[in-house]
């Protein structure tokens, strides 16, 4: 399918970044609020985050909050790019059926 970013194309990284594009450019989302939102355990977000930060689609930024850790996940301007273009190539697709 011509188009298509494979690494947004997995459906939790497809939901990740959709998630992700709503917030206003630079806002971040928690790691928990995340997790909780898609229903999808820590280490399978973790390795699907990991895949969008390689791809630079995703900026994680970790931080201590009253002494505990937390991680925070925003969406990148390449990865809004990117995530405007499968959307593009999905709706080309269903239009053209």
């Amino acid at each position: 399918m011509a188009g298509l970013n494979e690494t947004i194309h997995q459906p939790v990284r497809l939901r990740v970044m959709a998630a992700l594009v709503t917030l206003a450019p630079g806002d971040e989302v928690d790691f928990t609020y995340l997790r909780d939102l898609l229903e999808v355990t820590d280490g399978n977000l973790g390795a699907h985050l990991r895949k969008l930060e390689e791809a630079g689609y995703i900026s994680v930024n970790k931080a201590f909050v009253e002494r505990k850790p937390h991680t925070y996940v925003s969406a990148t301007a390449e990865g809004r790019k990117v995530f405007r273009e499968h959307v593009a190539a999905l709706e080309s697709i269903l239009k053209n059926k």
